[in-house]
């Protein structure tokens, strides 16, 4: 988009456009996402970014009213596999609050030089900004959501020190981090959740979502001891555990969908309660939860190419806004590809880790792939868990695509279709077919969208 079709939707306050973009006024110093509901500003006064790091890099603060760190993320950076959407996939998973940018660019192949140039000339932020961008937002999240102490709370969002999220949360918010704190939405009897009670988040999505769908799947691919979905219909649960880099998660996701109140913002979310042993996991487990549920897809351009194919039209039309599920663990699909899920239960049992509080009929941890490697040394399986735990396989947010689907085609025994299926869950591939799908040229870039749809109407098996 050109800066004036931008703030033409600026203009209409178009949600559709939340988070592929922001908008920040001069007269003020504050940055909106296009959806914003307060008064349109003059153009001469406009300016826009392409991520929320950028707009807070210019001295920019964040709106108090449309909550512009809050949005999905760009769809355009989730489904890019060049390296700037390698880099933010990363980013967004946590990678340079653990590692550093020398850790970030060794996982993409580059030196950190080169990952500073190209995202700093896409982006307009380098990864140090945008991860302390995504820091404050967590900051916000732990303050508003928990009864942590500010200073822990400033360890676990990632601040190498009290001043430094000082610093920054005042920057960002034009609040301090009890202002902040106070300023947060409290329970209709007055009182902050209990502690223990999990963290409460709303995992936005831009859209339409069809929530049964999903869960119809989450559901069919259950595998009892790690995940679980309970509750009628309309009003079901997902539940699971999650391996997280300092800790444990559990997880649990209503199936209804939230909208705004305002009606300006097509879209809405899904409201969650997480329970991590070690608050530092909190943004890594958001994004692995926002990739399992396909939540930063752009319903909109999928639905536009693939409404124009003829066999494809009354699908869409029946069910728009239809997700293609990912993972949180990138071994999970391909062990479900593999055995099923009937047969993952057992491995589950043997080798994975028990919780030390069980929590209802979740007791553990999907298999590390070393553990799984050990215990199943021969096969598929063992070939696959090998390569994931020696570095040969790569399928975290960042690997490269074709790299990946190169390493799993030389694996022993490993079946196309197989392979087709981690490419679409564990490395988020909005197109791929699987061997066999009749899949016209026509459906690209969304062949995996293409292909959930004639899943869900029975189409395929």
């Amino acid at each position: 988009m050109d800066e004036d079709s931008r703030y033409e939707a600026v203009r209409s306050r178009d949600g559709r456009f939340d988070g592929a973009f922001f908008f920040a006024v001069e007269t003020t110093g504050i940055y909106c996402r296009p959806s914003c509901p307060a008064v349109t500003p003059k153009r001469h006064n406009v300016r826009f970014f392409a991520t929320a790091a950028a707009a807070q890099g210019s001295g920019f603060r964040a709106c108090r009213r449309c909550r512009p760190d809050a949005v999905p993320g760009s769809a355009e950076w989730n489904v890019r596999a060049d390296v700037v959407g390698r880099a933010v996939r990363l980013i967004s998973d946590g990678v340079v609050d653990r590692e550093g940018v020398s850790g970030l660019a060794s996982r993409l192949g580059y030196s950190a030089r080169q990952v500073q140039r190209q995202l700093t000339a896409e982006l307009g932020a380098g990864p140090v900004a945008l991860a302390r961008a995504q820091r404050a937002h967590t900051a916000r999240v732990l303050l508003q959501t928990t009864g942590l102490p500010v200073t822990e709370i400033a360890f676990a969002a990632g601040f190498a020190s009290v001043r430094q999220f000082n610093d920054t949360v005042r920057e960002v918010y034009a609040s301090t981090p009890t202002e902040v704190r106070a300023a947060a939405p409290r329970a209709r009897d007055g009182r902050r959740p209990a502690p223990g009670a999990g963290i409460p988040l709303r995992l936005a999505h831009r859209g339409p979502y069809q929530t049964a769908a999903v869960f119809d799947q989450l559901a069919a691919e259950a595998v009892a001891g790690i995940e679980e979905v309970c509750g009628p219909p309309g009003g079901r649960t997902y539940r699971r555990t999650l391996r997280l880099p300092y800790g444990t998660g559990i997880v649990a996701v209503e199936e209804r969908t939230r909208a705004p109140r305002t009606g300006t913002r097509p879209g809405g979310w899904l409201d969650a309660r997480l329970h991590l042993t070690d608050p530092r996991d909190l943004t890594t487990a958001v994004q692995r939860l926002r990739r399992l549920f396909d939540l930063d897809a752009d319903p909109y351009a999928v639905d536009e190419r693939l409404g124009a194919d003829p066999r494809l039209a009354p699908l869409v039309a029946a069910r728009p806004g239809l997700r293609s599920p990912g993972a949180v663990d990138p071994l999970e699909p391909a062990v479900r590809a593999l055995v099923g899920s009937a047969g993952a239960e057992p491995l589950v049992r043997r080798c994975g880790k028990a919780l030390d509080a069980p929590s209802g009929s979740l007791t553990h941890l999907f298999p590390e792939p070393a553990v799984l490697a050990e215990a199943e040394p021969g096969g598929p399986l063992g070939a696959l868990a090998a390569a994931l735990a020696d570095g040969t396989l790569r399928l975290d947010a960042g690997a490269d695509r074709d790299d990946a689907a190169a390493a799993l085609r030389a694996l022993p025994g490993m079946d196309p279709a197989v392979a087709a299926a981690v490419r679409v869950r564990a490395l988020g591939d909005p197109d791929v077919a699987p061997p066999g799908t009749e899949a016209p040229e026509s459906w690209r870039p969304w062949r995996s969208y293409a292909v959930q749809h004639l899943r869900v109407a029975g189409e395929l098996g």
